[in-house]
């Protein structure tokens, strides 16, 4: 059975804010929760359909690939979660940032459960480069120049000068959290003293200024692959900004830009090109020479060719960017009308129009202003 739309099963429009799915994916998590619906199959198939959609529109890059190829991801699929523990280890920091677990659920590890001190992941970065339509259909490897942010290398990450330590935040205990109960659920904040790291820094860093990360410009390889076209997505994993207390780097995602060519044009991994040719070719035929991502070809022209006629060069359009062979050029032919032309052209051309039966301009006859002088004369 075809996947429902994402936006349908969080009951948002597209465009909708993040605030917005957020929130409407918490309701329905909560509703749907397996430990409030036990045995309910149908529940929880609910609550995994929602996890699978915030899992995607939640995260911009996902986001942007779902709107553009839907769940197909242009051919990489946005994967699943294999069961209800599954989807909760993935989403806990949405039920964390509002809800104290333990009081809903009544599961293990809510209400003392702390987040201070644990490993977050750095951001992720994107990076937009722009490529030549012929450095596109042969791949590139280039050097970019990225600024993010990095471990400081004098405290090693923790924000504190050397000799000092780090103190647990007297406003949270050290959660990283001020809780409140509000009727029916016990709502939490991030402690506005330590940001929610659990901990203080009495004497800071001097170089980081006791963040614990600094800004850097860093050169990194990349190697963008052959068929390549506009909006394609390279992603470097472990290329991001540092990660806070020991986190993993995030991901740089290079996005491609494809400069428009001058002779050709792309339609998926076909390219399209206009060749011209002059009358007398495509009457009697003939053998021309046309562009190509490999240089001229020779292309042969029969007999009565029309405007507009094309022809296929087969395999040689751009490369499948997943690797799957190439696609094919189209030579498009235009016959071109000379706008000059000799006097024994022109009488020529008169000739054959005569043969044929054609009426054209004669353009022997005398002018009007020519007339009037013999009747003088």
């Amino acid at each position: 059975m075809a996947k429902r739309d994402y936006y349908e099963i969080l009951g948002v429009k597209r465009g909708a804010a993040a605030d917005v799915i957020k929130k409407s994916y918490r309701k329905l998590a909560l509703k749907y929760h397996p430990d409030k619906n036990p045995g309910d199959t149908a529940a929880e198939d609910r609550f995994k359909e929602a996890a699978e959609a915030y899992a995607v529109l939640s995260d911009e890059q996902k986001r942007q690939r779902y709107d553009q190829f839907g769940h197909s991801l242009g051919g990489g699929g946005f994967g699943g979660f294999s069961d209800s523990s599954d989807i909760f280890s993935s989403f806990g920091d949405i039920f964390e940032d509002f809800f104290d677990l333990g009081s809903i659920f009544g599961g293990a590890g809510g209400g003392g459960h702390s987040r201070g001190n644990r490993p977050r992941k750095g951001a992720d970065l994107q990076y937009k480069v722009s490529i030549e339509f012929e450095e596109a259909a042969v791949g590139k490897e280039m050097m970019v120049t990225i600024p993010r942010k990095e471990s400081c290398d004098v405290c090693h990450g923790s924000g504190a000068a050397a000799g000092s330590e780090k103190e647990t935040c007297r406003e949270c205990g050290g959660t990283g959290q001020v809780r409140m109960t509000q009727g029916f659920f016990s709502v939490a904040r991030t402690c506005s003293v330590c940001n929610g790291a659990g901990q203080t820094i009495t004497k800071p860093c001097s170089v980081c200024r006791g963040s614990g990360r600094v800004a850097r410009e860093r050169k990194i390889n990349v190697k963008i692959p052959a068929g390549v076209d506009t909006g394609f997505q390279r992603k470097l994993p472990g290329e991001g900004e540092a990660g806070i207390n020991g986190g993993p780097r995030g991901s740089l995602y290079v996005v491609i830009e494809v400069k428009d060519h001058e002779v050709f044009k792309r339609d998926g991994d076909h390219i399209i090109c206009d060749s011209e040719i002059s009358f007398s070719q495509a009457a009697l035929g003939a053998e021309v020479m046309v562009p190509t991502l490999e240089g001229e070809l020779p292309l042969k022209i029969p007999a009565g060719t029309q405007q507009g006629k094309m022809f296929r060069l087969s395999g040689k359009g751009m490369p499948s960017v997943h690797g799957y062979g190439r696609g094919d050029q189209y030579v498009r032919v235009i016959i071109a009308v000379p706008r000059k032309m000799t006097d024994e052209e022109k009488e020529l051309l008169r000739q054959l129009a005569s043969l044929r039966g054609e009426a054209v301009e004669n353009a022997s006859s005398k002018s009007f202003f020519e007339k009037v002088k013999d009747t003088f004369r």
